[in-house]
């Protein structure tokens, strides 16, 4: 791991490989010490943010060096909360694209799609918005949209690239939308945020009766 100055008041520690990150994410959260003031993971990446009238980058660099999970130990394993989070895949908008991009019918599409068990690798974009790693390797290069939509509807799934992730909030956005979820997954003003990165993630295919029964209810 390797660890340097982020502005004046944070340190980066750049790890071995996404696990290593979500592990010393977890590990440094339980911790927490007073001078500590956040804690951000993005895939390989965990900035620390300190209080600089309690302590300096040299002194937060060294205490970060001393965790047990500094140097990550071979057998290491990430660890996370669970979660299936239904997605109607009905309302899917991109899946002709999809099918261009990867030979493959809309059916296998959605069962690899709602098959693998994704871990939360960042959070960002918008409040919550979980980057969700990573597809099925049959799944993988497609690319985003060439014009991106001025609206994507809030609870939107989408993928590009090796990632799958859902819009939280209606927004702009260019990734493939192959379904929603009833859920809400955010609300900011209950400071209601339930996907932390670590957590792991799969999609739970319903109709869209289901989704408008679930409709408005939050993640449990």
């Amino acid at each position: 791991m390797r660890l340097e100055p982020l502005g004046d008041q944070a340190v980066m520690a750049y790890c071995n490989d996404e696990a290593h990150a979500t592990l010393f994410a977890a590990e440094l959260r339980r911790f927490m010490p007073g001078w500590c003031v956040d804690v951000v993971q993005a895939y390989v990446s965990v900035a620390v943010y300190y209080d600089l009238s309690q302590i300096d980058f040299a002194q937060a660099a060294d205490w970060l060096s001393q965790l047990p999970h500094a140097k990550q130990p071979e057998t290491a394993r990430a660890s996370g909360l669970p979660h299936t989070i239904p997605c109607c895949y009905e309302f899917g908008l991109d899946f002709q694209r999809i099918q261009e991009q990867t030979s493959l019918p809309r059916e296998e599409i959605i069962a690899l799609h709602a098959g693998a068990i994704y871990t939360v690798y960042a959070i960002g974009f918008c409040p919550g918005f979980p980057y969700l790693g990573y597809l099925p390797t049959k799944l993988t290069g497609v690319p985003r949209l060439a014009s991106p939509r001025l609206k994507v509807e809030q609870g939107s799934v989408g993928l590009t690239g090796r990632q799958t992730g859902i819009y939280t909030e209606v927004r702009p956005g260019g990734w493939n939308i192959v379904g929603r979820t009833p859920l809400l997954l955010v609300d900011v003003k209950d400071a209601y945020f339930p996907l932390r990165t670590g957590d792991r993630v799969q999609f739970r295919r319903i109709d869209e009766r289901e989704f408008a029964a679930l409709k408005g209810e939050r993640l449990t």
